[in-house]
C-alpha cells in the first residue's frame, strides 16, 4: 500500500491505494507532561509535551476540537519525536480570562514555543489550526523545520480564492451538524463509535463564550510564494471545506509543496484515517530531518 507520486501545477502530488475505512480504537497514550502558559489578560493555554530526543512536532487543533483531539497521533508520533499539543484560548483544559480580549492565536503559539524553549520545530495544523499555522509561518518561518497543513482553507484573503469558497459552500452550510460538515460519509456510517467520540470531543471543546481570535497577518498568495521551508498539504477526497481542487490550487502557489490526497476521508483526516494520515506525516517529517 505504497503511495505513488505525480506532478500537478508545479507541486508534487501523492496518492495512496485505498483499503477503505476501518474502525480504529484509540491507542493507549504515552506518558506526557502537562502545564499551562500565561498568554495575557487572564488566559492560560493548556499544553501537553511527551518530551523525547527527536525533533519536536507542535499540533494545532480544529475549531471543533481542543488539544484532546490528538489521541491517534500522540502515541504514534512520540516513538520518534517530541510531541506537543495544546488547547487554544477558550478551549477545554485551558483557563478562560477576559472573553473580550481573545488575542492573536499565532502569538500565543510563539509564547508556548518560547516557554518550552523550542528552537525550531515541525508545525502541523488541521482545519482552523491550519489557518493559525499559516499565520505563524508568515511571521516566524525561521522557527520552523517544516509545515504540514491538513484539511484547511489556509486563510488566504485574496478575492479570487475567497470567491471560490463562496461557490463551494452555500449559506445553509453553516447551520448543518458539525459531524456532517467535518466527517466524510464513509466514516460516519462505518465507524459509529469513532463518530460518537469525535462528537463528544467537539461538544465539550469550548469552555465559555469568547470573541474570536484574530490573525497577525492578512495572508495573501504572495506570502505563500515567498516561503522557503518544506510544506506538505493533506486533504480528504470528501472534504467539504477543502476539496482536492482547492488544495491543489494552494499547493501550486507554494514552491516545492507536496500535496497528499486521503481516500474516503472528509475534513478530519487525523481522526478518520489515522493509519494513512500518521504514515504520510511521519514520512514527510523524516525526510526533512534527514535532508
Amino acid at each position: 500500500m505504497k503511495p505513488t507520486a505525480g506532478t500537478r501545477s508545479g507541486a508534487r502530488v501523492r496518492y495512496v491505494s485505498n483499503p477503505g475505512v476501518v474502525p480504529t480504537p484509540l491507542p493507549r497514550p504515552v506518558e506526557q507532561m502537562e502545564g499551562h502558559v500565561d498568554v495575557g489578560n487572564g488566559h492560560q493555554i493548556w499544553y501537553f509535551d511527551t518530551g523525547g530526543a527527536g525533533s519536536a512536532i507542535v499540533m494545532l487543533h480544529a475549531d471543533t476540537g481542543s488539544g484532546l483531539a490528538w489521541g491517534y497521533q500522540q502515541p504514534a508520533f512520540s516513538a520518534h519525536h517530541r510531541v506537543i499539543g495544546y488547547s487554544r484560548r477558550g478551549r477545554r483544559m485551558s483557563i478562560m480570562g477576559d472573553p473580550q480580549t481573545p488575542g492573536i492565536a499565532s502569538e500565543d503559539l510563539l509564547r508556548l514555543a518560547d516557554h518550552l524553549k523550542l528552537d525550531r520545530f515541525h508545525l502541523l495544523g488541521t482545519a482552523a489550526g491550519g489557518m493559525i499555522a499559516t499565520d505563524f509561518t508568515v511571521s516566524h518561518e525561521d522557527r520552523l523545520l517544516s509545515l504540514i497543513l491538513a484539511n484547511t482553507i489556509v486563510g488566504i484573503t485574496n478575492d479570487d480564492y475567497q470567491a471560490i469558497h463562496t461557490l463551494i459552500r452555500p449559506e445553509e452550510f453553516a447551520s448543518l451538524p458539525s459531524d456532517f460538515k467535518e466527517l466524510g460519509p464513509s466514516y460516519r456510517h462505518l465507524d459509529v463509535e469513532g463518530r460518537k467520540l469525535w462528537n463528544e470531543i467537539a461538544d465539550n471543546a469550548g469552555i465559555g463564550s469568547m470573541k474570536s481570535q484574530t490573525f497577525a497577518n492578512k495572508v495573501t498568495w504572495d506570502h505563500l510564494a515567498a516561503w522557503k521551508l518544506p510544506v506538505l498539504l493533506v486533504t480528504g477526497d470528501a472534504d467539504l471545506y477543502s476539496p482536492p481542487s482547492m488544495m491543489r490550487l494552494v499547493a501550486s502557489r507554494i514552491r516545492g509543496a507536496e500535496n497528499f490526497l486521503i481516500p474516503e476521508c472528509g475534513h478530519s483526516g487525523y481522526w478518520e484515517r489515522p493509519d494513512i494520515f500518521n504514515r504520510v506525516v511521519l514520512d514527510f517529517i523524516a525526510r526533512q530531518d534527514h535532508a
